[in-house]
């Protein structure tokens, strides 16, 4: 029986890492969902066709390399069922280095809609197929190089193939089921164990009673956050706290209670009391769910940009207000996805980082939990004081934010040593009063004694201060833009911190990241190139990766909100 329930586990996951790195309606009123409960923990859907085979074109070289790791573990594996996947997967790289391959190979149309949700437990994938038999030419020919065998099976109008994940003689069964019908994949789970009606609803052949059409939920997720319409994504906190602390609180629940019932063990019986369940519910009750949505979406021409806003919502206007106040200031430049190689800023008002601590603190620590679990959390933070850290930040006074950028760079080798032959790049700090924390820093830098901070603005050469030698080609300069501190090297860093100048901090972010893939792995790349040394193979496909990435997380009334912008070409 735990093997089986190893099998189902395995299938989950693989079925999670789906739901997580799937990329991608004119109406939500959407005919799958009435076969999706609307008590499912996790969903994602792409209503509005999304277009595969232009974004796989888009897409560089190394994002359609065959993860080594995963190809030495299942190559080295000899279970039928391991070399089943193994060669599913291999053959889904090898198409998926041309879009039009890949829908050719697998069957697709060149958009798709697809889902993913549980049926409690139970994992269910959804997609678009064009054409059904070449679909299943590639699971015959990954099941003549395995030696893995399916069975086919109908139920209802809907014929089936059930791969057996589970070993002969096991007194449980899991199987693996592929469908086709209606222009629609399905991949599934069929248990001994669990509800029969499962598969039909999976299968689309009979709708749930309490469906996530009637709940609506789609709806007010698109309406509360603002997304489009063509995709989302969501966790549902409060149904996994509901499985985990009650025997028959929803699907997931009910399942879990026969599952663990076989295997004679329960991992969650300890938070199955009153106690928990109620707390665990207040908890879940203002922090309800995470959703996913689009805030951007082009793909043309090679090229595509997909942005998306992650919010984790909650209702404890405590926490949330504590985080607000602890907002700081983050650079224009930092926010711009193209501006340099990489950035990242941090915007905190230290003044205000204690307090906000602190309510953060006294608010998990009210009420005194019973459950034993949180119970003893509460006991661990009560010997901790948020206090403390006034230590650390009083030398910080008034700091809003600091940032680093790398605009650009360049290597060259000298003989046997890889140095730097260019550098532009630029850290900040900003700060109601920068001169003064400066003054206070040179006690503790003796090499700073005798560098004078011009209020002017004007700058000062700190080649001496940091004795940097000559052959290194960086001239590190220093001065004092309005409320920011700067210290560079670099036209364009100079243009930069002259610009800041005129900006005026204000509460706008906690966290800004860019990179540019292309031109941070670009120069290492050029110069292993003109050495003559071999490029390693997993490095090499770094040499195009033309991939640009932007994420910001800020606080907002609904929630904590994570933005991310990714920009790929392949032209």
């Amino acid at each position: 029986m735990k093997k089986a329930l190893v099998a189902a586990a395995i299938v989950a996951i693989g079925a999670g890492g789906y739901w997580a790195m799937q990329q991608a309606p004119k109406s939500v009123d959407n005919q799958v969902l009435a076969y999706v409960p609307a008590d499912t923990p996790l969903f994602s859907a792409q209503f509005e066709p999304f277009p595969i085979k232009d974004y796989i074109d888009a897409l560089p070289e190394a994002q359609k390399q065959y993860p080594v790791e995963m190809k030495n573990l299942l190559s080295e594996e000899d279970d039928p069922r391991a070399q089943f996947f193994f060669r599913v997967l291999e053959r889904y790289f090898d198409a998926s280095q041309d879009g039009q391959q890949l829908i050719d190979t697998f069957g697709l149309p060149e958009k798709i809609t697809s889902y993913f949700y549980t049926l409690g437990v139970l994992p269910v994938i959804k997609l678009d197929v064009a054409n059904p038999e070449q679909f299943w030419a590639v699971l015959d020919k990954a099941e003549a190089d395995s030696g893995m065998t399916h069975e086919p099976k109908q139920l209802g109008a809907v014929k089936y193939r059930a791969y057996r994940l589970t070993d002969e003689g096991e007194s449980e069964r899991v199987d693996l089921v592929f469908a086709i019908d209606k222009g629609m994949l399905t991949l599934t789970l069929e248990t001994s164990f669990l509800e029969p009606q499962l598969l039909e609803n999976a299968l689309g052949i009979k709708p749930v009673q309490e469906s996530l059409a009637k709940a609506g939920t789609v709806d007010d997720i698109v309406k509360k956050h603002g997304f489009s319409k063509d995709g989302i994504s969501y966790i549902n906190h409060q149904e996994i706290v509901k499985a985990i602390t009650t025997l028959d609180g929803n699907q997931m629940a009910r399942q879990l209670t026969k599952i663990f019932k076989l295997m004679h063990d329960d991992p969650f019986v300890e938070l199955r009391s009153q106690a928990c369940h109620n707390e665990l519910s207040g908890i879940a009750a203002n922090w309800p769910r995470t959703v996913i949505g689009y805030t951007d979406f082009e793909v043309k021409n090679k090229q595509a940009k997909i942005g998306f806003s992650t919010v984790i919502e909650s209702n404890n206007q405590v926490i949330l207000g504590a985080l607000s106040q602890m907002r700081g200031f983050i650079p224009a430049h930092t926010q711009t996805i193209d501006t340099g190689v990489f950035s990242m800023a941090l915007g905190l008002d230290v003044n205000q980082f204690v307090p906000s601590v602190s309510k953060i603190w006294d608010d998990l620590l009210t009420p005194s939990y019973q459950c034993e679990p949180l119970a003893q959390l509460q006991s661990e933070m009560e010997g901790q004081s948020p206090a403390m850290l006034g230590m650390f930040t009083g030398m910080a006074n008034g700091v809003k934010g600091v940032s680093i950028s790398l605009l650009d760079y360049a290597l060259e080798q000298d003989t046997q040593q890889i140095s730097l032959k260019d550098l532009d790049a630029i850290a900040t700090l900003t700060a109601d009063d920068p001169a003064t924390l400066f003054n206070m820093v040179k006690p503790f830098a003796p090499e700073l004694a005798n560098v004078n901070l011009p209020s002017d603005g004007s700058t000062v050469d700190l080649g001496a201060a940091l004795q940097l030698p000559p052959s290194l080609g960086v001239r590190a300069q220093m001065a004092l833009k309005g409320q920011h501190l700067t210290i560079y090297t670099g036209d364009k860093s100079q243009a930069i911190a002259d610009k800041l100048a005129d900006e005026q901090p204000s509460a706008n972010g906690l966290l800004s990241m860019t990179a540019d893939y292309a031109k941070l792995f670009t120069p290492a790349m050029n110069l292993m190139a003109m050495s003559g040394e071999p490029i390693p193979e997993e490095l090499e496909a770094l040499k195009d990766y033309r991939t640009q990435l932007k994420v910001g997380m800020d606080i907002n009334a609904k929630g904590i909100v994570i933005d991310s912008l990714v920009q790929t070409r392949n032209d």
